[in-house]
């Protein structure tokens, strides 16, 4: 009742378009001297803890296509996590993969420890794709959401709205597209681009 009743606030307090936009950048324009110009995004430059406490840089999933995600557990959009999974299942063994962010800024939807998130998305979803500790994406922001709201391509920054927000990044670790929380995981606009960019 809780999670129904927090989506249905935050759904009134947005317009419904902006919670399903589907925002692409625009494809780098070439610079003199070279064939593109360099991508600024610097979000797999960066080390994060995974959700059992291990330091890992992010450069590790440079050259595959990734979803990042920021995820709750008692969200109205939870069952998302389902779909992340078919996602990651589906794609995975072509270079693809999902990274979900825990985070509790949004309606309080997180509140769990690590441990108990992860047994959470282990026994009610199934979930295989990596999870790291809880981030901050509003506020005092985490580096990897100051990176994503403030820092990448002009058409996708912008501050996150709810849980469950996508940023899809190339194979270059650039990013390129930004799903609102009401698109779906498997959306045919979202499917197609991740198609798209592993076959580039």
């Amino acid at each position: 009742m809780r999670t129904a009743l927090c989506l249905i606030l935050a759904l009134t307090t947005t317009t419904a378009c902006s919670w399903s936009d589907v925002k692409i950048a625009p494809a780098p324009k070439p610079s003199a001297g070279t064939s593109v110009a360099p991508p600024s995004e610097k979000a797999l430059d960066l080390t994060v803890n995974t959700i059992d406490g291990e330091e890992v840089p992010l450069s590790r999933y440079r050259g595959k296509v990734v979803l990042i995600v920021n995820t709750a557990s008692e969200c109205g959009l939870t069952p998302q996590y389902e779909d992340l999974e078919a996602l990651q299942r589906q794609f995975e063994s072509r270079g693809f993969t999902v990274l979900g962010f825990p985070c509790n800024d949004f309606g309080g939807q997180e509140p769990g420890s690590s441990t108990e998130i992860k047994a959470f998305c282990a026994s009610k979803y199934q979930v295989s794709f990596p999870l790291f500790e809880k981030v901050r994406a509003k506020g005092d922001k985490s580096p990897l959401y100051r990176i994503l709201t403030e820092e990448i391509d002009p058409a996708l920054r912008g501050e996150i709205k709810w849980n469950f927000t996508k940023f899809l990044v190339d194979t270059g670790g650039r990013v390129v597209a930004r799903f609102e929380p009401l698109v779906k995981p498997l959306d045919p606009q979202l499917t197609a681009q991740i198609e798209k960019l592993l076959r580039q």
